[in-house]
């Protein structure tokens, strides 16, 4: 269901907002962006007389950001349409992702520019559900030893003049490439991703703590689901992921699911990074939201059981079937953090990443009105996009 009204208020709502929490808050929207927000005694004129929805208590977040997710309700970007493309968008907004970028997989040249001009496309007409910010490029240019679910067919070097082209062809569209650092001619090309306004992540990498430092040096500022796909922490040889945890110029994702990182892998990367430097992620697959069963990424076969998707071949986890409202109630209710820290780690650090906190990822005065409700159990009662309610 979608609502849309000029202007309305939200009040009796336990709001989370950058300066902490508002217990009997209000958040009042006009033309689709934050106009007012503080205590209930301070609701008066205008506010006070547009069209309320009371909250009832509940919890006011802001909307989710999801940096990394493939798919869901059975499409995935690499192939889906404009219909297929609405359809991920409608599922993870039914699951509080109000942002997001549209993930690619390893694969060809001429599928990658494919998909580059179909999200270019779909962003450039009035967008019904989550909005696509744009894209992020998982991928080709990785290491075949810690391929995961990438295709290893069409894993190579990095390639300039790709992005040469893809850069003059869709202008902003790149927001993140993830790539290995360790492969020959990826310092440079980290340096011209950097230059074209484009984060460059680490992943699926079999780099040495120093090549990541190194690679820090050149512009490097991004980790893909720390911990999976890449080298390990050991004592005496840090790895990728001893660099991610302790080099503070690298924001590190995590799929927090209970599948990809032991409970413990994820409370440590939050003390390690701090709950400013950590960016929660679905990696969500096609199958998300989707029965028990066979499904395809990138090219290569996946079952799903018990909503676990693996690789027919090896067994390797495919993606995930991850919400980020799931991922939030699983910091909360397994790792203890809290739900402030929770959102901090679902909304704002990935607006910050991708330089658009001006306008996403918390609740303030002339941001776009994205936010949430939810009740003491955390479950998602309502999904709020640029002041209209999509999903009830």
């Amino acid at each position: 269901m979608s609502e849309s009204l000029r202007e309305c208020c939200v009040v009796n709502a336990r709001v989370i907002t950058p300066q902490g929490i508002i217990d009997n808050g209000f958040v009042y929207v006009k033309d689709g962006k934050i106009a007012a927000i503080g205590e209930a005694a301070e609701l008066a004129g205008q506010a006070a007389a547009a069209d309320r929805h009371d909250a009832n208590g509940s919890w006011l977040i802001p909307g989710f950001v999801d940096v990394h997710v493939h798919g869901g309700a059975n499409h995935d970007f690499m192939d889906a349409d404009e219909d297929g493309i609405r359809a991920i968008t409608r599922f993870h907004a039914a699951n509080g992702t109000t942002s997001m970028l549209a993930t690619t997989l390893t694969a060809s040249r001429e599928d990658l520019t494919a998909v580059l001009g179909r999200v270019a496309e779909f962003m450039a007409k009035p967008m019904p559900y989550a909005q696509l910010v744009g894209v992020h490029l998982e991928g080709p240019f990785v290491n075949a030893k810690w391929k995961g679910a990438q295709n290893p067919a069409y894993i190579l070097p990095p390639q300039p003049e790709w992005l040469e082209e893809w850069v003059r062809s869709f202008p902003g569209i790149i927001k993140i490439q993830t790539l290995a650092p360790e492969v020959e001619g990826s310092l440079d090309y980290i340096e011209k991703l950097a230059s074209n306004g484009i984060v460059p992540s680490c992943g699926h990498t079999d780099a040495t703590y120093e090549q990541i430092v190194a690679a820090a040096d050149r512009g490097l500022r991004h980790a893909v689901h720390t911990f999976n796909a890449m080298t390990p922490l050991h004592h005496r040889q840090p790895g990728t992921v001893g660099a991610v945890l302790t080099d503070d110029r690298i924001t590190a994702e995590v799929i927090a699911d209970g599948h990809h990182v032991h409970p413990a892998g994820v409370k440590l990367i939050t003390l390690a990074k701090g709950t400013h430097n950590v960016i929660l992620v679905t990696d969500a697959m096609a199958a998300a939201g989707m029965p028990d069963g066979d499904y395809d990424l990138g090219g290569l076969p996946v079952h799903m059981k018990c909503g676990v998707a693996r690789l027919k071949e090896n067994d390797s986890l495919a993606g995930s079937t991850l919400t980020m409202i799931g991922a939030v109630r699983y910091l909360v209710k397994e790792i203890g953090v809290t739900l402030v820290e929770a959102s901090r780690m679902a909304s704002a650090n990935a607006a910050r990443q991708l330089g658009l906190d001006r306008e996403i990822g918390t609740l303030e005065v002339g941001k776009k009105a994205d936010f949430l409700l939810l009740d003491a159990a955390l479950e998602l009662q309502s999904t709020w996009i640029g002041g209209h309610r999509i999903i009830d």
